[in-house]
């Protein structure tokens, strides 16, 4: 409801509803004349307009997971709110995860926070984060922490989006520190809530707006996956 991504898509005459494999699926392993890797080592967003665990793009995944295993060089991150199916979306040689990979699990709410977390904190991943973005209530995920490197926070951005409340975010925060677990306010909602005023803010200043607040929480020693969102 209301995703970004869907409404810029639409304005692109982009039908969401198609999948394909876009023109640069197998950019990772192209190389140039002398050998060299086009695309630069650092860190390659999977799908990020999509689903990477798809079921349409199950036929492809396989040599998505082939060319993650020969680009070492690169961190390869993607979102999902299908967790359920990545045990069988698996390669044979997975076990307990690639270290080039970090898996996010998305939530929104109370209710998708205790179906996909248990799941998501069942499977071989060693690197893992969750995306409470957007948050649409009040949480608790203290639970569900452990093994978590990161948890990144946001509101939703449209005219008629759902509200944030920042002591949703607050409360979320002091979940994370408790467990010791990084933390990221990556935006605001369009429709903000501080100390019981409501604000409308625009979608150009939801990041930056975030950032103001520095709440942001960093582990000392604890890889965080925040350096790659930053």
């Amino acid at each position: 409801m209301h995703c970004y991504i869907h409404k810029g898509d639409a304005r692109r005459g982009v039908d969401t509803s198609n999948i394909v494999k876009t023109k640069q699926f197998d950019l990772p392993i192209l190389k140039d004349k002398n050998g060299n890797y086009k695309m630069k080592a650092g860190l390659v967003y999977l799908c990020f307009s999509t689903d990477f665990l798809l079921e349409e793009a199950d036929c492809w995944r396989p040599d998505c997971w082939r060319m993650i295993k020969e680009r070492e060089d690169c961190h390869f991150l993607f979102l999902t709110k299908r967790i359920s199916r990545l045990q069988n979306s698996l390669p044979p040689d997975w076990q307990d995860g690639y270290d080039n990979v970090t898996i996010c699990c998305t939530i929104e709410d109370q209710e998708s926070a205790d179906k996909r977390l248990p799941i998501f904190n069942s499977l071989p991943i060693k690197h893992r984060v969750i995306t409470a973005q957007p948050l649409i209530e009040r949480i608790d995920i203290s639970k569900y922490l452990s093994g978590i490197e990161e948890v990144v926070v946001g509101g939703e951005s449209d005219r008629d989006a759902r509200v944030l409340d920042y002591s949703w975010v607050l409360d979320l925060r002091e979940q994370c520190k408790a467990s010791n677990v990084n933390f990221t306010f990556r935006q605001l909602g369009t429709h903000f809530i501080k100390d019981g005023n409501n604000y409308t803010v625009k979608t150009p200043l939801l990041m930056s707006q975030a950032r103001k607040a520095n709440i942001n929480v960093i582990i000392e020693n604890k890889r965080a996956a925040y350096t790659f969102y930053s």
